[in-house]
């Protein structure tokens, strides 16, 4: 047995050194992974035995290889849920979540039956999160990568979402003969000569497709505009994550195509993430 403060302080020692922030934070998380426990049940453990020592040191140099946390542990959490991860996708992120919180603002009606689109779907985690929101909505969920969709039915399944939701491999709206109240993406949007000078998580772990918007970081949103007007019911919404300064130039693709640009919202760090455009009845 070895003192759990020992293995943490060492740990965030080394984790510091290799320029990881909040590295005493991340020691905690990859113990807990080792050991089982929770954040609380980490608190009353006494010592860690040479099995959790040796998954715990497995896991640490994985982390000092910069390999996200998200993907060592295989799970994360997005909204109220807990997802697994995986490197077919990309990790769900907390500033994904100002498009929940706009499509609570412009459908306050939680009993509303909405039908929902997921264009690039990832994980599930817009899909799923908005479907734990709306009891009685029903969703479509759709990746390029068949990996990703199968990942986003496993994800439905493990949230009990599943007999609310369908996930398919396609590319965008290409598939899709159908009308829905609300249409949801978080497609790639860094341009194509900044990829490099991401962080290390990002650049070696998750996928580059995921990721790569094309010369001006814009390519998907003309793609998906331009299907707006054919995916959405009259009086439907789209609602579009982008990266920081975008937004002003995805509205006005939206506005080419037909829509108005009905509100903003920003994520925690203050930046205006999410835009929500509509289609005229």
């Amino acid at each position: 047995m070895m003192a759990k403060d020992d293995l943490l302080r060492e740990a965030s020692q080394a984790l510091e050194q290799a320029g990881i922030e909040d590295a005493r934070r991340e020691a905690r998380l990859l113990l807990c992974w080792a050991t089982g426990r929770d954040l609380g049940g980490l608190l009353s453990l006494d010592g860690v035995d040479d099995v959790q020592q040796i998954r715990f040191a497995d896991a640490l140099t994985r982390r000092l290889n910069r390999e996200p946390l998200a993907f060592i542990t295989g799970e994360t959490g997005f909204w109220t849920l807990e997802l697994e991860t995986a490197r077919d996708t990309l990790i769900p992120r907390a500033d994904s979540e100002a498009l929940i919180e706009a499509l609570l603002d412009i459908h306050p009606d939680r009993d509303a039956p909405l039908s929902i689109l997921d264009l690039g779907t990832g994980t599930g985690c817009l899909l799923l999160a908005a479907l734990s929101e709306y009891p009685q909505a029903t969703g479509v969920g759709v990746d390029l990568s068949p990996r990703a969709a199968a990942l986003a039915r496993r994800n439905s399944l493990r949230t009990g979402l599943g007999p609310r939701s369908v996930f398919f491999a396609g590319s965008w709206a290409e598939a899709l003969n159908a009308r829905f109240d609300i249409v949801l993406s978080n497609p790639p949007y860094i341009e194509t000569g900044d990829l490099s000078d991401l962080m290390p998580e990002v650049v070696r772990y998750e996928p580059a497709r995921a990721l790569d918007g094309g010369p001006d970081g814009l390519e998907a949103y003309r793609i998906l505009c331009a299907a707006l007007p054919d995916l959405l019911v009259p009086g439907g919404h789209a609602i579009f994550e982008m990266g920081i300064g975008q937004i002003d130039d995805v509205s006005a693709l939206g506005v080419q195509n037909g829509l108005r640009d009905v509100g903003r919202r920003k994520d925690l760090g203050g930046v205006e993430r999410a835009l929500v455009l509509h289609l005229p009845a």
